[in-house]
């Protein structure tokens, strides 16, 4: 028997002798040829593409969203609705990839990442014809929003695995790059399509992806098949329910938490919030003794026995919290203060944020594939903790630096961070798939991908509460004392000082003018140059530096002690002994779910190979 060209046996993945039950999706490397690996990399790679491009188009586009169904979204009562727009899609990929890895594992991956494409163009569909208006209308995104989560999590669950199905361990690396940069490349593209098409009509984000959808969804029913060994068994319902149970209610309190409660800047203290943080820490602890105790568990805990497994996903979760609301954060910045303090307008402002902010789009366009393929064939544990080491300097000189940069200084720092984390994602990924077994990479690449999202969600809560913290320390003197000097009255002056400030820094993330939304009516009765100058385009950038500048330091401090940790684990992984040559008979044994995949290990030659290989399958 010999392999095929991409390092696989022809007998495929199943049992022992190639003996396994097939259905119509499930087809042998031999039988698909060479060049199906690419033709997974390329679908895959779409569904990666469209899917982060949608999370981040909304966040540029909300401006122009609330504006198009009359909905103001500062207003107390309506703040839940901008919250639920720009996290739902990630509390609900956190939730359900997992489950959605594990239903791959049993009735076959491609066939559940076709669904999610499938769901993904519906509900882009449905977002796209919005007709209500007002609370109807944010109700209605919001719902549809959920669902293009559901499909979502079926595209993110299943795609790594289809990867390292189709992929021999030697190229892997080189894969989980590319897709990588697909990733990242959508979270810019989704910046830029947002800020050109959203003043144009907000209907337009949505319907972008549906041509694409289509396209991606009769391509991967067409093409993608089955080259795992499915694990038929029962699903774990009490597993299912109580992590999601538990899950989603640390995330909504999460997300409530940052909202004001009865005077104070933060809902911190609202018992309700307390509640379900505790509540959701007691069902997830249930959660896992469930897990000991089923025999097919929805976390299968045993993973975390290989070094590689648990350090690796701990270092991604790290990695996650560390950077995943740098985004925000430096859209405020740039926002609310960098671009008004030269010259750009406040409703101009979200489209060039995600222009200047392209450098760290192309650090990590430049570094994730060459570092996937590179980690191929040097390893990967020096790669993802030279990244997370280099992206914990990239925080310290963030820190280092005035709110007023000089550009060329911001723009060398986020190339390198940028770098940084290309660096690390694609070894990273590929180190913990390869420590997988055949008949669990779904439902471990569900478990490392609801690591990491429910970090990002956990890191914004983060971010903006030690923001909120550091602002809200000299946030309203300052304030207080800006307008007043500019002819304010003393009791309007302290109503608008005491305004909870993350409306304030909700108005500077969608682009509004800040002191036009939170003065308003206060202003009538000035002087007019008192309101030009109030309104205009150095006032609050100037008001807000000092502040600002704390709790940007409060936050890019918490972000690299967490890339620093995750550099830790980063040593972790990987063999603890010198990898030998891998046979073609050892390749075989771990697809055919007989040894779990490890590190790549180096290249040998290729006629003792395949002897080695004959003698392995003979």
């Amino acid at each position: 028997m010999q392999p095929t060209s991409n390092g696989h046996s022809a007998t495929g993945a199943g049992a022992p002798g190639g003996g396994r039950s097939r259905g119509s999706r499930h087809r042998t490397l031999e039988e698909l040829g060479p060049h199906y690996k690419w033709i997974a990399l390329s679908n895959t790679t779409l569904g990666m593409l469209i899917a982060t491009i949608n999370s981040s188009i909304v966040l540029i586009a909300l401006p122009d969203i609330f504006k198009g169904i009359h909905l103001n979204p500062l207003e107390p009562s309506n703040t839940s609705y901008l919250l639920w727009m720009m996290m739902g899609f990630l509390v609900v990929t956190a939730v359900l990839v997992v489950s959605f890895g594990r239903l791959g594992d049993m009735f076959g991956r491609a066939r559940m990442y076709n669904m999610g494409f499938l769901v993904f163009t519906i509900s882009s569909i449905f977002l796209a014809i919005t007709w209500f208006d007002g609370a109807e209308a944010a109700i209605w995104l919001i719902f549809w929003r959920v669902i293009q989560g559901i499909g979502g999590a079926f595209l993110m669950a299943n795609s790594s695995a289809i990867l390292t199905d189709a992929f021999p361990a030697n190229q892997r690396g080189l894969a989980m790059g590319i897709n990588g940069v697909a990733a990242i490349a959508g979270s810019f593209l989704g910046l830029l399509i947002g800020g050109v098409l959203a003043p144009v009509q907000w209907h337009y984000i949505f319907l972008v992806s549906v041509p694409f959808g289509v396209i991606g969804t009769i391509w991967a029913y067409m093409k993608l098949h089955d080259l795992g060994e499915r694990k038929h068994a029962q699903m774990d319902w009490w597993g299912n329910i109580t992590f999601a149970v538990g899950l989603i209610a640390i995330l909504v309190a999460i997300t409530y938490g940052i909202q004001p409660y009865h005077g104070a800047n933060m809902g911190w203290g609202n018992p309700w919030v307390i509640g379900a943080l505790v509540g959701g820490a007691i069902m997830l602890a249930i959660f896992g003794v469930i897990e000991t105790k089923v025999e097919s568990p929805l976390f299968q805990l045993s993973l975390f026995k290989n070094r590689s497994f648990a350090f690796g996903n701990i270092a991604n979760l790290m990695a996650s919290i560390g950077r995943g609301g740098l985004q925000f954060i430096l859209i405020i910045w740039l926002q609310g203060i960098w671009l008004p303090q030269h010259g750009y307008d406040y409703s101009r402002t979200p489209l060039w944020a995600g222009i200047y902010m392209v450098p760290m789009t192309i650090g990590f366009l430049l570094s994730a594939p060459v570092a996937g393929a590179l980690s191929d064939r040097l390893g990967t544990k020096w790669f993802t903790t030279l990244g997370m080491l280099l992206t914990a300097g990239t925080f310290g000189a963030l820190i280092a630096l005035p709110v007023n940069f000089d550009y060329w200084v911001f723009a060398v720092i986020l190339l390198i961070n940028g770098v940084a984390m290309g660096l690390f994602a694609a070894p990273n990924r590929t180190e913990v798939m390869n420590s997988l077994p055949i008949t669990s990479r779904g439902s471990g690449a569900g478990m490392m991908t609801t690591f990491q999202n429910a970090a990002m969600v956990l890191s914004i809560g983060v971010f903006f509460s030690l923001m909120i913290a550091g602002l809200s320390a000299h946030l309203p003197s300052a304030m207080y004392g800006g307008l007043t000097q500019n002819g304010m009255p003393d009791q309007a002056a302290q109503g608008i000082a005491h305004i909870p400030t993350v409306g304030i820094l909700f108005a500077a993330f969608l682009g509004y003018n800040p002191i036009q939304q939170v003065a308003g009516q206060s202003m009538h009765g000035l002087p007019q140059a008192s309101v030009d100058h109030l309104t205009g385009l150095d006032f609050f950038p100037h008001l807000i530096s000092d502040p600002f500048s704390d709790g940007l330091t409060a936050a890019f401090t918490f972000a690299l002690i967490c890339c620093v940790l995750g550099a830790v684990a980063s040593l972790f992984t990987g063999k603890p002994k010198a990898p030998v040559a891998e046979s073609v008979g050892v390749e075989l044994a771990a697809v055919a779910g007989e040894a779990s995949m490890e590190a790549p290990a180096p290249l040998v030659d290729e006629s003792s190979s395949a002897k080695t290989g004959s003698r392995d399958l003979a």
